[in-house]
């Protein structure tokens, strides 16, 4: 595939020991070598492929010594983009490595789309999309889990799962055309209903086993939205601080303290959490705190999981049971919080409202409860059991998606055999369920959608 030379800087702007400008097309050696001098006087036209060399970035129209620089050669199709691929490793900073980036632009090269280097990848065949859109989900990887699982779908662990289907699918709808074909020819096995059973079954119960992974697998992708509620002053803010390990909210006796929705990202055991603090929810007469209330209500709406803390030293209160009331049927942890005191809260109570969800008790003060609330979490989402490198995970909702509607095509072709529809109508749902799965790795997807996902990529990659 023929395109043109492409540069970006490929590290985040700013103050650090390197910055690279990377190039990626049939033109980058030559563009490098216009502004590259060697001390030994070597052009990079000469050497040999993965090297790297020592010298100087200068400006051919002016002779002016720009930078100081690595640069690392690769000829294609042994690079990333399947192209010849230059990095030119620069001081880091702002002024000299815009200037490199400039003179690659000047002498021929363009400045890069975002995601550009990764949609080359895909374009030359180097990746398949699951693999590409893996790119960034390790880019924004918040956990150690959540960075194996997409570096199995980087490795290309979901494409050979989806490319293994996809051809057990092409066969099935091969023996089904030679019988509709060539039903004259006796030593071609008959494709029976029950033949025709068995193999979309196959299919069908692998597909249900990655969607079995997938609200996991988009947990830690994305992060499990996850909100503090609870009636003012029983400790929603102390226990935001004590699993971010910061003093991010104000934490005092005063009710309505808290204003407004505070965010922050936390790792507990491996799994992201999008952690909401809010205005504590209750009636009240403050203009400003009133604003922070309705804000509270509309992210409980929103959330994957709910701790509702309690307080230990004190009887529930109308408050409480209205709170209670309010995350009915939701995914709830039940926090009662302040054990350091004593205790005033009916307990038995609390269990039955809580209806089998978990109860955690705690002493944010003493830094107590903390390892159960984490291992109610990780069992409440994970049954305990968030290991990433055991299983094909499917984090990305465009493939949850496909997943959904490839799992309904082969359902529907199941119930088409059932009924003893022809086998030539029931081909047509067997046939949609494989470019369905298609899609997920970008063997049938329209470029509108592949322009799409690859502007979501940061410059440079």
């Amino acid at each position: 595939m023929d395109l043109d030379t492409i540069a970006a800087i490929s590290t985040p702007l700013g103050e650090g020991a390197i910055a690279i400008v990377r190039l990626s097309g049939e033109g980058a050696i030559a563009i490098a070598d216009k502004l590259y001098k060697s001390p030994s006087g070597k052009r990079l036209n000469e050497v040999e492929s993965h090297t790297i060399h020592y010298g100087h970035i200068v400006d051919p129209s002016t002779d002016e010594v720009v930078e100081e620089v690595m640069i690392s050669l690769m000829r294609g199709p042994r690079t990333f983009t399947r192209e010849d691929v230059i990095e030119i490793n620069c001081h880091g900073g702002l002024v000299t490595v815009n200037r490199v980036l400039q003179l690659t632009v000047k002498y021929g090269a363009r400045l890069a789309e975002p995601g550009e280097f990764t949609k080359r990848a895909f374009l030359n065949g180097r990746i398949d999309l699951s693999q590409a859109e893996a790119v960034m989900d390790l880019i924004r990887a918040k956990t150690d889990r959540a960075m194996n699982v997409a570096l199995g779908q980087m490795d290309g662990r979901l494409s050979k799962l989806v490319k293994r289907l996809r051809q057990e699918i092409l066969e099935t709808l091969a023996h089904v055309e030679v019988n509709i074909d060539y039903p004259e020819y006796d030593d071609v096995e008959e494709m029976t209903h029950q033949m025709l059973i068995e193999k979309a079954t196959i299919v069908k119960n692998e597909i249900n086993k990655l969607l079995q992974t997938s609200q996991q697998g988009k947990i830690l992708r994305e992060g499990l939205s996850t909100v503090i509620i609870g009636r003012p002053n029983v400790g929603k803010s102390s226990l935001l601080n004590s699993l971010v390990h910061e003093n991010k909210a104000i934490v005092t006796d005063i009710p309505g303290t808290t204003r407004d929705v505070i965010e922050e990202y936390v790792n507990v055991r491996g799994v992201p959490l999008r952690l909401v603090d809010t205005a504590g929810i209750r009636e009240t007469e403050d203009i400003v705190e009133r604003i922070g209330v309705e804000k509270s209500r509309k992210v409980l709406k929103e959330a994957d999981l709910i701790l509702l803390v309690l307080n230990y030293h004190e009887e529930l209160t109308l408050e409480d049971i209205q709170l209670i009331e309010v995350v009915k049927g939701m995914d709830t942890i039940f926090i009662v919080n302040k054990t350091d005191l004593s205790r005033k809260i009916d307990l038995e109570k609390i269990e039955q409202l809580a209806e089998d969800r978990p109860i955690v008790t705690t002493s944010l003060l003493e830094e107590k409860g903390i390892d159960e609330l984490e291992e109610a979490i990780g069992s409440l989402f994970f049954e305990g059991n968030v290991q990433s490198s055991d299983l094909t995970y499917v984090s990305n909702s465009r493939h949850i998606a496909l997943l959904t509607a490839a799992n309904q095509s082969i359902s529907d072709a199941l119930d088409g055999i059932e009924a003893g529809i022809p086998i030539d109508i029931v081909q047509i749902d067997l046939t949609r369920c494989w470019e369905q799965l298609g899609e997920i790795i970008g063997d049938s997807v329209h470029e509108s959608l592949i322009d799409q996902l690859f502007s979501q990529f940061c410059l440079g990659k």
